[in-house]
């Protein structure tokens, strides 16, 4: 079997090797090679091209079997809609990771799936610390760290999937015994062709499934209750009023109380519905029980850059929500204090920026950065102060003004970082903000201390 794998990251480097383990002859090509790309290609036993012209392209297409794009390689690109035009068939890593699986001496392990536009990397590492509590070896993988082509050699009992739209979009069997949908917001429009596209592909988690196996949606996501009631599998919600919600401060399951919100290491509203699906997507396969899902929670520290507190400097509690990269995301963040000051902005990934300033009645300042900066401005216009910074060092210190010495401080910008970090992403952004603060934490112990160190 002859395969093409598109894009020399890491998700493609792991495809292409794994496909070469499985007897595929692999081809290699990228829309942008670089030095390092080369010499990694070349460590692993591949040669890396960049694909022919728009002339020879049908021709090229046309040797192959399979096409495994990389997450980052969207729907419109010429590639893809070659494949389809011609009816090559289009596997993502995940898809070919699943058929692996199926393959696996002893059968297939347990597949607890997570999608969504936000929440979804917290959701997994809630589930991996709640399966851990009860003594099982599981793994976040999928759109992290570690691909789940990667996982398959480990030794796992079960796998926690995060399951972007990028990965989804080519799948045809991928299924999971137990899935949540967590929301559904407009994002990645750069990737997909539409709304109507991103939401098709999120809805494979529950078409996939069976009879036999449990979906799970957010009982205040219209959108996902839509899909949820088409389900053929087992149907279970969380949220406001789902199978498991909050009931005077304590997290309810259908089998009665997990924990109460207070002894929780942190419980914002989204946090308690991440906890919420997390308890459910492993109480309801019958994986862990309310206690060991209660003592995940009184230990969990939430992944880097999701409302992170970075330090309470003059009486300011200062924030990085760095990862909050749409408008649905960092709307979440404004919810969650009573008075902040909000630094926003970036690079707008084609997304309605309103949605922000329709929860933004508490805030007490916005700082609008990076190239959205008069978008952000535009839409807290007449509601709150608003000032702009050209860059991070600025808006600190503009946040710091209008914060005035009390309440918060939130890095939550509703968009994409490229802009100002267009090598390190938003971890590079939070990480820049968090230097920042710590900065200024640092200079005034030294004032108050008189200078001495």
């Amino acid at each position: 079997m002859r395969s093409l794998v598109h894009g020399f990251a890491i998700a493609g480097e792991s495809t292409a090797n794994a496909l070469r383990r499985h007897g595929h002859e692999v081809v290699i090509t990228d829309d942008a090679i670089d030095h390092t790309k080369e010499q990694r290609a070349s460590d692993a036993g591949f040669s890396l091209s960049t694909l022919p012209s728009v002339d020879a392209l049908e021709a090229f297409v046309k040797e192959f079997d399979l096409i495994a794009p990389a997450p980052g390689v969207p729907e419109h690109h010429p590639l893809i809609e070659c494949a389809q035009r011609l009816g090559v068939t289009i596997s993502s890593e995940l898809e070919i990771a699943y058929a692996a699986e199926l393959q696996r001496d002893g059968g297939p392990r347990p597949i607890l799936a997570v999608t969504g536009t936000d929440g979804k990397t917290t959701t997994c590492e809630l589930a991996v610390a709640m399966l851990a509590a009860a003594g099982i070896r599981s793994l976040a993988v999928g759109n992290t760290d570690t691909p789940m082509i990667d996982a398959l050699e480990r030794d796992l009992d079960v796998y926690v999937v995060e399951c972007t739209s990028f990965r989804l979009a080519w799948t045809e069997a991928f299924r999971s015994d137990a899935a949540v949908w967590l929301n559904l917001a407009p994002d990645h429009l750069n990737w997909h062709r539409d709304m109507a596209s991103y939401e098709s592909a999120k809805a494979k988690l529950f078409s996939h499934q069976r009879e036999t196996d449990i979906s799970i949606g957010c009982s205040h996501e219209p959108v996902v209750m839509s899909h949820l009631q088409h389900s053929r599998a087992r149907q279970l919600t969380f949220g406001f009023d789902g199978d498991y919600f909050v009931d005077n401060g304590v997290l309810m399951s259908p089998s009665g109380p997990i924990i109460a919100t207070s002894e929780m290491t942190r419980s914002l509203p989204h946090d308690i519905t991440n906890a919420l699906a997390a308890a459910a997507l492993v109480m309801e396969t019958g994986l862990v029980d309310a206690e060991a899902v209660a003592s995940a929670l009184t230990t969990f520290a939430a992944p880097a850059h999701r409302l992170q507190f970075v330090a309470e400097v003059g009486g300011v509690r200062w924030f990085n929500d760095s990862k909050a990269t749409t408008p649905h995301a960092a709307s979440a963040a404004i919810r969650a204090f009573p008075s902040a000051v909000l630094i926003a902005g970036g690079r707008n990934k084609d997304l309605d920026l309103a949605p922000m300033a329709s929860v933004g009645e508490s805030l007490r300042g916005v700082v609008a950065i990076g190239e959205a900066a008069d978008e952000i401005s535009e839409v807290f216009a007449g509601m709150v102060e608003v000032v702009t910074a050209g860059s991070m060092e600025t808006a600190v210190d503009l946040a710091a003004r209008l914060a005035a010495g009390h309440g918060e401080v939130v890095l939550s910008p509703g968009c994409a970082s490229f802009d100002w970090y267009p090598s390190g992403g938003y971890p590079a952004r939070g990480e820049h903000f968090a230097r920042l603060v710590k900065a200024r934490m640092n200079e005034r112990v030294s004032e108050l201390s008189g200078g001495e160190q």
